[in-house]
Formats: structure tokens, sequence, C-alpha cells
């Protein structure tokens, strides 16, 4: 088991004071904090190794140059894929989504096509399928949700048929921390030809990655969930398709050669790599990729979990409390309203508290209107809270019921 302090201790943003208490930061499933190795390896970046990569005729370039592709081979392991040309840098899960939807699908969907989805999906892996379904006069169908934040994994059969070319879903609800069998959904997709895409924005902390063993054929997350930095994320895409697609967009970089008449493409995979790239945020990705995989996964999924014990206890106690998604398997994410109040008010009462929630429809609003909501109040558990940090929340939600209520 890992030592919590000293986990702790590798996280400068949780020294400090809000409103004059100690920062409980509880909005990881938003953005998790930043340990002072990332930092560090970023500003090590910036302040002794600035240059663009790939082109210079000098020593900073080669050494840029070798950190940016060795990041890329340490996220090709963390993942598994079997090469490097199977993982594209990006700006995010957003724009990974949207690559595929545009490069892929507007390429190789037709009319009548069928795209499935869920009723989980964050808004990044909704609306680029309904523009696409739109444009290629396709139809977008979901696979629904249960109560208890359940996918429904009985109706795959109906939901994925001979018409379906495109399944795309989530690993791991961000709003209910519902976790999907991947294996399950990848497996009837398989069985009809259709091409999987995975997000795993939220499972990339949750679960060992593998997408040989899934056989998924496309994987979008983003740095910043993963203790990383912001505007940087990947994309993996399996070879053959990635061979065959077009780029999403061009210019410097993501050319073999250009002349006045005509263009050639560069290989894999810099086509879809268009100008200067985020260096740092693929050198800070690696930096945070070896701060998580210096603990044992299993450790801290552990250790959420618990955490997330503790506080369905403790809000047990609470009657006007309502929890949304309790499904078996799930990560440690509660969202929840408090009968007769706000969710708004009630984050603004926690943040006098110090303690940090996400409020509103956390980009997931057909899902809240299945459940006639507009908003929860979400709290995600990462791998630095604590006990306390728990007991802060309940006490700080209560406070809350005595002021609203």
């Amino acid at each position: 088991m890992f030592n919590l302090q000293e986990v702790r201790a590798q996280f400068p943003a949780l020294k400090q004071k809000v409103h004059g208490q100690d920062l409980v930061y509880l909005d990881s499933a938003a953005t998790t904090l930043k340990p002072q190795s990332v930092i560090d390896r970023i500003n090590q970046y910036y302040s002794f190794e600035t240059a663009n990569v790939h082109r210079g005729a000098h020593y900073l370039s080669d050494m840029a140059t070798a950190e940016f592709e060795k990041a890329r081979e340490t996220i090709r392991q963390f993942i598994n894929a079997s090469t490097t040309e199977e993982i594209i840098f990006t700006k995010g899960t957003t724009e990974g989504l949207n690559l595929i939807a545009c490069s892929y699908g507007e390429n190789f969907l037709n009319e009548g096509d069928e795209i499935v989805i869920t009723e989980l999906e964050h808004h990044a892996n909704i609306v680029p399928w309904q523009v696409l379904a739109q444009k290629k006069n396709c139809q977008l169908k979901f696979i629904s949700v249960d109560a208890q934040g359940e996918l429904d994994y009985g109706s795959l059969d109906k939901m994925i048929t001979s018409k379906t070319k495109i399944v795309s879903f989530s690993g791991c609800s961000n709003i209910l921390g519902t976790m999907i069998s991947v294996e399950k959904v990848v497996q009837k997709a398989k069985s009809v030809g259709a091409v999987t895409i995975l997000d795993a924005a939220q499972l990339v902390s949750q679960e060992i990655i593998d997408v040989q063993k899934w056989g998924v054929d496309f994987l979008v997350f983003s740095a910043h969930k993963l203790f990383g930095p912001y505007g940087f994320g990947v994309l993996f895409g399996r070879k053959a398709l990635l061979v065959k697609m077009p780029p999403y967009q061009t210019g410097g970089s993501m050319i073999s050669c250009v002349d006045f008449k005509s263009t050639t493409y560069n290989d894999l995979p810099f086509k879809f790599e268009a100008g200067t790239p985020h260096i740092e945020g693929a050198i800070g990705t690696a930096a945070a990729i070896d701060f998580f995989r210096s603990f044992n996964i299993r450790d801290i999924f552990n250790h959420e979990q618990k955490l997330m014990t503790q506080l369905k206890i403790g809000f047990s106690e609470i009657p006007e409390i309502r929890l949304f998604g309790v499904a078996a398997q799930k990560a440690a994410i509660v969202s929840f309203t408090m009968n007769g109040a706000h969710h708004s008010d009630i984050g603004q009462i926690l943040d006098q508290q110090g303690v940090a929630v996400r409020v509103g429809h956390h980009c997931t609003q057909p899902l809240l209107k299945k459940f006639n909501l507009t908003g929860t109040v979400r709290a995600s558990i990462s791998i630095y809270n604590s006990e306390n940090d728990i007991q802060r929340l309940i006490e700080s939600v209560k406070k809350a019921k005595r002021m609203l209520l």
C-alpha cells in the first residue's frame, strides 16, 4: 500500500488554504492536481531544452526531438499499442474524437449506416456523432442506462446490428462513475464488423489500459486527467485504419513533399500532427505516466474505493441527499443532489469551507434529462485524497443543509 502522506507531499496545490481552510480537492474527474515531478519536468524543458522538434540542426533541437519521441514510446507502452505509429498526439479527448469522426467517419460511412453510442456519454462523445450522422444521413442510436446507472448489456444484440459501422463508448462515466465492460461491447461490435472507439478519459486512471487485449480500433484520453498538463491528448488508432484515413488538419510537419500542384503526406504518426506540436505537453505527459506507474494501480483503486464507501456511509445519515449512479463496478465519483436545495448553492457553501467540487450538468445533459435533473454536485476522489477530506465534505454538506433548508 502506498504511503498517503508521501503521496500528498508531492502535490504543491494541497499545501494552500482556500478561504482560510486547508484545501480539500474533490474535483479530479474534471482535472487532477499536478505532482511536483511533472511541474519540474515541464520547467526543465522550458528552462534548458526549448527548441522545436524534428528538423533542427542543433543540439537543443536534437535533445527536444529525442525527448518528444521518447514520450511517444512511454505512451505506447502505457496503453500497450504495438507500434508508436499508432500513437497520435492531439489537444485532448475531444479533438481525438473529432479527428476520428471527420477523418474516418466522413470518408467511410454511407447513408443508412448506424452509429451506436451510450446514454452515459460526455458531450464530446455525442456531438461529433450527431454532426456526422446529419452529414452522412446515418442513424445515431443510444444504448440505454438503467436507474442504477448500469449499461443495458442485454440490449447489445438489438442495438448493434449489421448496419452498425461505429460503436463509440466511454469506459467510465464522468458523472456516475459507471465502469463499462469494454470486452463485452467490443466483442459484439466485432461480430458485425463495426469499428470501436473507446473514450478512456476517466478510465485511464482506474484500470490498466491494454488496447491489444481489448481489441479496440481507437482509444482517446487527455493528459490533464492523469496528473499531466493541459492541452495534450492521445489518440491510439489501429495502423490498418490510420493508413487509409486522410489527414484531419494540413500544414507543416504532416507533409512529405509539397509543390504548387500537389502534396504528398508524411508517414504515420506525423500525417495527423500538423504544425508545431505541444512538445512540453508530450514530455510532461510522459512524466505524469512515470509518476502514475510508480504505484500499483490496484492500490490506488482500492484507496479511492475505500474513501467512496466512507462518503456513502456519511451521506446515508443525511436523508435529503439523493445519490446518482450506484453501479456494481464504478469509479470513486459520487454525484448527488439535496432535496429542496439547488446544486449551485451547495457548491458555493462547500467552497467557503475550502472544499472543491463540481456542480452543473457535467457535459452530460441528455443523461441528466433522463433523470429529470438540470445538474448535480459531483465529488470525485483521487490518489491524494484522505479520510479527513471525506469527513470535511460530509460536514460541509451538513452545514449546507442547515443553511439552505
